[in-house]
């Protein structure tokens, strides 16, 4: 367990101090392009290591999973893996190295497909695996690894919003204006309209897909079944 918490740890500081307030120096002296390389580098390893340490981590109980609770995954990962779908298409500028997309047309941040929704999809995807399988799994080792990836993730959404907004100015902050970290908040306050193409069917097949991927081999991938009836 020691081992675990410790990958956890480093997974932690790696996303919110690396990628957060020592950035800026780290990007000075190894250049964009480097530190981009070095830090994917990075979280491949501390993401193994999580992996890892979690198949090794001995089993130490909070409280016994229930058929009602192991279908909360089973509920929210059909909407994850759509989010998670989405956030790769090139509509999205918030993923990783997006310097090229964000020279829009007109000199805008285009608003369509997913980030009408919510302008992290891929952080939303994360939240949403961890969280729901945090409630699932009542043992320490799950929530070190789920509970590792959702503190990143939440913290995600807020520190790229800054690193984008030091980057491209009044673009970035009026991209802001027409969107929302939390899922539909710029649709229900009228910014945007979202349109069933913002969604598509490939990205519905595309999430259908690894979903049934995932539920009927769960066990064979992660050793437990993806739900207790």
């Amino acid at each position: 367990m020691i081992a675990l918490a410790l990958a956890a740890l480093a997974w932690v500081l790696l996303h919110v101090l690396v990628a957060g307030p020592l950035r800026p120096a780290l990007v000075g002296r190894l250049g964009l392009p480097a530190y981009r390389g070095l830090f994917s580098l990075l979280s491949a390893a501390a993401l193994a290591a999580l992996i890892w340490t979690y198949g090794q981590a001995p089993y130490i109980e909070f409280w016994p999973t229930t058929s009602a609770l192991a279908a909360v995954p089973v509920v929210v990962m059909p909407v994850a893996l759509l989010l998670l779908v989405g956030s790769l298409r090139p509509s999205n500028p918030t993923s990783a190295g997006p310097d090229m997309l964000m020279r829009s047309e007109h000199g805008e941040l285009p608003v369509r497909g997913f980030t009408k929704i919510t302008r992290h999809p891929m952080l939303w995807a994360f939240t949403l695996w961890a969280g729901s399988h945090l409630i699932a799994n009542g043992d320490a080792a799950t929530w070190l690894l789920a509970g590792s990836i959702l503190v990143t993730a939440l913290n995600g959404m807020p520190s790229i919003d800054r690193k984008r907004s030091a980057a491209f100015g009044d673009k970035w902050q009026r991209f802001i204006a027409k969107t929302s970290i939390f899922p539909f908040a710029a649709v229900r306050a009228g910014r945007v309209t979202l349109r069933f193409s913002d969604i598509g069917w490939l990205n519905i097949l595309g999430a259908a897909a690894l979903y049934a991927i995932f539920l009927w081999g769960h066990a064979t991938l992660f050793g437990v079944p993806a739900y207790y009836p």
